[in-house]
């Protein structure tokens, strides 16, 4: 007998309760609460929710927007692979928050490893997801996750899809 997801990823919409959400970092839960749907409406970003089947709350979210990166910032061993275009596109995890009640549960790591396969099967090309961390813990969680830091920015980290894929963290594009 196979059990049944603990939870369903799926796009922001207007029926999701948003009001009772809360990670404990004060600017991300505003943002959620007050501003993810207008970015979604204007187009420049786009907001996934990670729902508890047996409640239907609201367990956490992320974003997603297009971003490129400098191919000069880009570490040489990955760099070397690129074409010499002066950028490369990319896709930027603008935010990732777990609420209070759903923490310590690996969550993160789902809503990361569906941001992951979201890029990789997009019909937008994207070398790699960019992550702005917020903090020192903030970055240890994606550097546990594969992403490495930029030359000379430090709470900037990438991970390339294709590595990411290798790893096992998303689900390969289907073709």
């Amino acid at each position: 007998m196979s059990r049944a997801p603990l939870f369903s990823i799926e796009p922001l919409a207007g029926g999701h309760d948003r009001s009772a959400f809360t990670c404990g970092v004060v600017p991300l839960d505003r943002y959620f609460r007050e501003q993810a749907t207008q970015d979604v409406r204007r187009r420049v970003g786009n907001c996934f929710v990670a729902i508890e089947t047996a409640t239907g709350a609201i367990a956490g979210f992320y974003t997603l927007a297009a971003t490129s990166l400098l191919l000069a910032s880009i570490p040489d061993d990955q760099a070397r692979r690129l074409p010499r275009y002066p950028s490369v596109p990319a896709a930027l995890l603008a935010r990732l928050a777990v609420a209070t009640s759903f923490q310590g549960r690996k969550l993160g790591g789902i809503l990361l490893a569906d941001a992951i396969d979201r890029v990789a099967r997009g019909d937008l090309g994207a070398f790699a997801l960019v992550v702005d961390a917020k903090d020192d813990n903030a970055r240890r969680f994606y550097e546990h996750h594969g992403f490495v830091a930029i030359e000379d920015e430090p709470m900037r980290l990438i991970l390339p899809i294709a590595t990411a894929l290798k790893a096992g963290l998303g689900k390969p594009a289907k073709k």
